[in-house]
Order: C-alpha cells, then structure tokens, then sequence
C-alpha cells in the first residue's frame, strides 16, 4: 500500500476502548466472571489479548480453548452479563492521557473523525460522555450489524460517513484487532501501547506508527500529515 505521509490526510478512525478510554482491563475482568459463570474459566491474560474483538468471537474462542463449546443461549446470558458486570465494575470510565484535547482539537480544526468501535451502544455511552464528544460526532459501534473486529466492517462504515476514501485515512487503535482490521480495510493502521499491547506486537501485526498514548499521538500528528 503506497501512501505518501507528507500528504493531507482527511480523516482519523479511532477505536475506543484502550485507545480513547482506559477500559481495557475492566472488560477482562468482567469477560473472565462473565464466562466463569456459563462453565468457561479461563485467565484474564488470554481475555486482555481478545478485548476488541466481536463479543462472539471472543466467547468461542474462550470456549474452545478449554475443549467446550457455548450454546446461543448460554453466549446471551454471558454477553448480558458481561455488559452489566462492567457497568458496575467502571461507571465512569477515564479518558486515557491527550485523549479529550487530541478530539476538542480536531472538531476545532475540522479534522474529520469518528469513532469505530466493537461495543454496543448502551454499553459504551458512559464512555462516549466522558470525552465530552459533540451530538454530531460519528461514532460506530457493534449495534450496526456490520461485523466486528478483526473484520473491517465498522472501519469501513465510519469512513464512508466521514466522506473520505480509504488512503486519505488513518485508523488509531491499540489491539492488534484494530491493526488487522485497518489492513482488511486498507486503511493506514496506527497503535497505541494505552491498551496492553506491546510495540512490537503492534508492529508485527502492521502498524505503520506506534505512539505511547493519546497524548503522544497528538504531540506527534503533524508527522502524519495532519496540521493542527
């Protein structure tokens, strides 16, 4: 994929959790009691490196890798649970360093973005409120019926609704997820170690930039072509 970095580019796609929000380790936690509860127990390291993937994928992979199998039902009952189990776990989610200033910046300067995430829209409102984001912001999120991550599908939606083409966009992500589905979309993956991953998974995995965390991205955009 040929992009010329010194050229404008339009449009930023960001992921939400672990990229904008430090909620990362809150959804481990609540996917390891969530599934222990369905009969599937399994460590919080191995649910950390699924986070960002499809709620469905995540629960079958779980299963399978423990030699089970998790009936319709039963994935219901634990993506419920899941949800209610970190509401309560994180109410009110934290803004992850630069990530409120880096958004107020763009909007500022017009810099087209949006926000492509795997969750579901009730679930990520408290997130989506404390970044103090406008009502006209776009955001996709796992209640459009496109598939989620590692497919490319909410990349490609939220870029359609910025109105800009693939090469004039950067998608900001912190899971290897976000990187693989950037590339299936061939969109310019950027990462974020805000999340858990490191750099050189990161990297592996196709990222064209790596920065420590919002606020590093955002002291660095102009590199990217990106005026502020």
């Amino acid at each position: 994929m040929n992009i010329c970095v010194g050229s404008l580019m339009k449009a930023l796609i960001f992921d939400l959790d672990g990229t904008l929000v430090d909620t990362v380790y809150g959804h481990a936690l609540s996917w390891q009691r969530a599934l222990a509860e369905v009969g599937i127990h399994t460590d919080t390291a191995r649910l950390h490196r699924r986070i960002g993937m499809a709620g469905e994928l995540l629960m079958e992979e779980s299963a399978r890798e423990v030699g089970k199998q998790l009936s319709k039902a039963k994935m219901k009952a634990a993506d419920k649970r899941h949800a209610e189990l970190f509401a309560r776990l994180v109410p009110q989610p934290r803004p992850l360093c630069g990530a409120v200033l880096m958004l107020q910046q763009l909007r500022k300067s017009r810099i087209a973005h949006g926000i492509a995430t795997s969750g579901k829209r009730e679930s990520i409102q408290p997130a989506i409120a404390a970044l103090r984001l406008s009502d006209s912001a776009i955001i996709v999120d796992g209640s459009s019926g496109k598939q989620a991550k590692p497919a490319p599908d909410l990349f490609i939606q939220c870029q359609e609704r910025l109105g800009a083409s693939e090469k004039d966009c950067f998608v900001v992500g912190d899971a290897t997820w976000d990187i693989l589905a950037a590339r299936r979309a061939s969109i310019l993956a950027i990462g974020l170690l805000s999340g858990g991953y490191g750099e050189d998974e990161l990297y592996r995995a196709g990222a064209f930039r790596v920065y420590r965390d919002p606020a590093a991205l955002f002291q660095s955009i102009s590199q990217l072509g990106i005026p502020l």
